[in-house]
């Protein structure tokens, strides 16, 4: 039986895209190096911001962390101007909470930017834990804070499911000891998934929603 369901962030709650490739290229912009395309932005996220801007800076940049503090600074101050919660989500979480389901959010996006996310998307929503990378514990896909997360939310990892669009996220699911559900909405492709261990596909919000009441 689901008691808890714990969702991935961008990708899997918020279309995030176009703000993080946004703040990315000014900060590349900043430091007179090359912008990334959106296909090259989806292709980066998914393992942290620190991971993000390695990714996109070029192969000889030497000042990752002078670049990589300047990102999350001006991430700080990003409004989230072209963020929005995909489809249907809203009524989605609303639905788990109503039956009584815990709710909650685990990223590798910063904490602060996450915290900052919920409170602007999901003000009416009662989430019952937000994670984002605080340093506490390793990214996605350690598994260390999905276990956490269980635990804060005082049921078994066997009792959650673990929702999210990328390869970290069926990884984790995996490692953590929880059934795993990938969305297709997000930024990674059923075929990238399927090679992470992923064998839980939903290709909209109205399909989870229903695998949920089932589980």
């Amino acid at each position: 039986m689901i008691k808890a369901a714990i969702f991935d962030l961008d990708g899997t709650l918020l279309d995030t895209l176009a703000d993080i490739r946004f703040v990315l290229n000014e900060t590349l912009s900043h430091f007179s190096y090359p912008e990334i395309t959106e296909a090259q932005t989806k292709e980066y996220i998914g393992e942290g911001a620190l991971r993000l801007v390695e990714r996109a800076l070029p192969a000889n940049a030497e000042n990752i962390d002078e670049v990589f503090v300047y990102y999350k600074n001006v991430y700080a101050s990003c409004r989230n101007e072209h963020t929005r919660p995909f489809e249907g989500i809203i009524g989605l979480l609303q639905g788990l909470k109503k039956r009584g389901v815990k709710i909650g959010i685990l990223t590798n996006k910063p904490q602060a930017a996450t915290e900052e996310c919920v409170k602007q998307f999901f003000s009416e929503i009662p989430f019952d834990f937000v994670g984002g990378d605080g340093g506490l514990f390793p990214c996605k896909p350690d598994p260390a804070y999905a276990q956490y997360a269980a635990l804060k939310l005082r049921v078994l990892p066997a009792e959650c499911v673990f929702i999210g669009d990328g390869e970290t996220d069926a990884q984790t699911a995996i490692r953590a000891g929880m059934m795993g559900v990938s969305v297709l909405w997000g930024y990674r492709t059923r075929v990238q998934l399927e090679a992470a261990g992923a064998t839980r596909f939903v290709s909209e919000v109205k399909e989870l929603e229903e695998f949920l009441k089932k589980g």
